[in-house]
C-alpha cells in the first residue's frame, strides 16, 4: 500500500472514555478521520463502574476544549465549572452526549484483540514503516474483524487490570481462592446488596492512595448507623505527615478532603491501621472469614471482607506485535516515565509532555490517557487532553503545534517519592517537604524551578 493511501485511512482510537472521545474530537478538528472502538455498550463504560465516586477535579477541568466545540451545535451546555461531578455525572452529562455527537465514529461492543503492521510481525524490519496498521477485534456477537488504520491511539485505560493484594505485585497465596470475599473496587454503599455485604462486618482495606481514602471514609460513615462495622487499614509503610495526602494544602480540594476524612476515621476509632504490612498469604478460617499473613509472619485479626486498592496496571497483551518503548518499572513510555515516576517525584508534579514523550519505536502507535502512565497513579484528565491535542497536531503534520505543550496543573499534594511507597518506616518521617506548600505548576516552556525539596 502506498503512502498516500495510508494517509486516507482512519486513525483508530481504542476506548470511548474521556481521553479516547476527546482524541476523536481533536482528530476531527484537524481534518483527520477517527474510528473509536469501545468494548462496552456505552461511552465511558469503565467510568460508569465507579459512577458513585466523586472526581477530584471540577467540571471546568474535565471537559476537553475540542470536545466542547463539537458539542456546542447540539445545544449542550457545560455544567457549572466549579462543581465536582461523580463518575456517573461525567458519563451521562458529558461522555455520552459527546459520543452521540460523534455518531458512527464510535463503535460499541468492539473488543480489540491485537494490533500489528500489515504483513509484518514484530520481528520483520523490511518496509515496516510503509505499512498501515491492522487492528483485530471481536464484536459483541462473537464475530472477528480486521480494520486497517494509519495510526493507533490506545486510550483503553487500566481499569480492567487492578493490582493484586500481594506485595510482590503478584496475587498472594490464597488470594484467588478467596475471591468471593475480595473486591478490587471502592464499594457503592448506596446499593442495598453492597451495603449489606459490609454492614456490621470487619473489612480490611489494602492500599494507601485516594481510592483507599474513599473506601475508609465510606465504611466509617456506614459504621455510624451500623454497629459492628469496622475497617482495618493495611499499609505497607508507616503513618506520618504525608500519609493522608496534601490535606488542606492540596490544590485539588476534593482529594485533600478525602485524606482528611480517612484520618478522621482512624482517629475516631472507626478504622484501625496496620502498618509496615506486606501481604504474602490469604488464609481462610473455618467460618469462612479471612486472615492476611505478612512476609514477616504477622497475622491480622479475622475479617469478613477485603477491599484491595493497590492501583492499576496496563493490559499490553493485545500490543504484543508492535514495538513499544516502555520503562522497565512503570510500563510507561520510556521518555515519559522519568517525569511521573513516584519513586522520584514526591509531589506528583508533571512536566511538559506530548507527542515526543509518548512516541515509541513503532511510529504511529501511542498509549494515551491513563494507560500512558503505566503503573504511576497521579494522572489527571486535563493531562490526557493535552496529550491527544499534541498527537493530533503531529498526525496532521503541524509539528510546531505538536511540540508546543501548554498546560497549567495544580500542585497535587501527592507525596511518596524516593521509594516511600514500599518503605514501611518512611511514612514515620514528619519532615515538611514541598507538599504543604500551595503552588500552581505552569506546564509549558520548561520545568519549573524546584522548591522546598522537590
Amino acid at each position: 500500500m502506498t503512502a498516500p493511501a495510508i494517509t486516507e485511512l482512519p486513525v483508530v482510537v481504542i476506548g470511548a472514555g474521556p481521553v479516547g472521545l476527546a482524541a476523536a474530537a481533536h482528530l476531527i478538528e484537524r481534518g483527520l478521520e477517527p474510528l473509536v472502538l469501545e468494548a462496552g455498550p456505552a461511552a465511558g463504560n469503565a467510568v460508569r463502574e465507579w459512577s458513585h465516586v466523586r472526581l477530584f477535579s471540577p467540571w471546568g477541568e474535565v471537559v476537553d476544549p475540542a470536545a466542547e466545540k463539537l458539542l456546542a451545535p447540539t445545544g449542550w451546555v457545560r455544567p457549572d465549572g466549579a462543581t465536582y461531578p461523580t463518575g456517573g455525572d461525567w458519563a451521562e452529562r458529558y461522555l455520552q452526549p459527546l459520543a452521540d455527537a460523534l455518531g458512527d465514529t464510535v463503535r460499541y461492543g468492539a473488543t480489540v484483540t491485537g494490533v500489528a503492521r500489515a504483513g509484518r510481525d514484530r520481528i520483520v524490519d523490511s518496509g515496516r514503516d510503509e505499512q498501515p496498521f491492522t487492528v483485530h477485534l471481536t464484536t459483541a456477537d462473537g464475530r472477528e474483524e480486521r480494520i486497517t488504520a494509519r495510526a493507533v491511539l490506545d486510550a483503553s485505560g487500566t481499569w480492567t487490570t487492578p493490582g493484586p493484594i500481594g506485595a510482590d505485585g503478584l496475587p498472594a497465596i490464597g488470594e484467588r481462592a478467596a475471591a468471593d470475599r475480595i473486591s478490587y473496587r471502592v464499594p457503592d454503599l448506596r446499593d442495598a446488596a453492597v451495603r449489606a455485604r459490609f454492614a456490621g462486618k470487619r473489612t480490611a482495606v489494602v492500599g494507601s492512595g485516594a481510592s483507599a481514602f474513599t473506601a475508609l471514609a465510606a465504611l466509617a460513615d456506614l459504621a455510624k448507623g451500623e454497629p459492628g462495622t469496622h475497617a482495618m487499614w493495611i499499609l505497607r509503610r508507616g503513618i506520618g505527615a504525608h500519609t493522608y495526602g496534601g490535606g488542606e494544602a492540596d490544590q485539588l480540594p476534593a482529594r485533600g478532603a478525602l485524606g482528611l476524612a480517612a484520618k478522621a476515621a482512624v482517629e475516631a476509632g472507626r478504622a484501625s491501621a496496620v502498618t509496615g504490612f506486606r501481604t504474602e498469604v490469604v488464609e481462610r478460617a473455618g467460618d469462612g472469614r479471612l486472615v492476611l499473613v505478612a512476609d514477616d509472619g504477622r497475622r491480622t485479626e479475622q475479617v469478613d471482607e477485603v477491599i484491595v486498592l493497590t492501583g492499576f496496571r496496563p493490559d499490553l497483551s493485545f500490543l504484543s506485535e508492535v514495538r513499544l518503548g516502555l520503562d522497565e518499572r512503570l510500563q510507561a513510555p520510556t521518555s515519559l516515565a522519568p517525569l511521573i515516576d513516584p519513586n522520584v517525584h514526591s509531589c506528583g508534579t508533571v512536566y511538559p509532555h506530548g507527542v515526543n514523550e509518548l512516541s515509541h519505536p513503532e511510529k504511529g502507535v501511542y498509549l494515551v490517557g491513563m494507560k500512558s502512565y503505566g503503573r504511576a497513579p497521579t494522572f489527571l484528565a486535563m493531562t490526557g487532553y493535552e496529550q491527544i491535542r499534541s498527537i493530533a497536531a503531529a498526525l496532521a503534520g503541524d509539528r510546531e503545534a505538536a511540540e508546543r505543550v501548554e498546560l497549567t496543573l495544580p500542585e497535587t499534594g501527592v507525596c511518596g517519592g524516593a521509594g516511600l511507597f514500599d518503605k514501611p518506616e518512611a511514612g514515620e518521617s514528619s519532615g515538611g517537604g514541598c507538599c504543604a506548600a500551595q503552588a500552581t505548576l505552569q506546564i509549558g516552556i520548561g520545568a519549573p524551578a524546584a522548591t522546598g525539596g522537590c
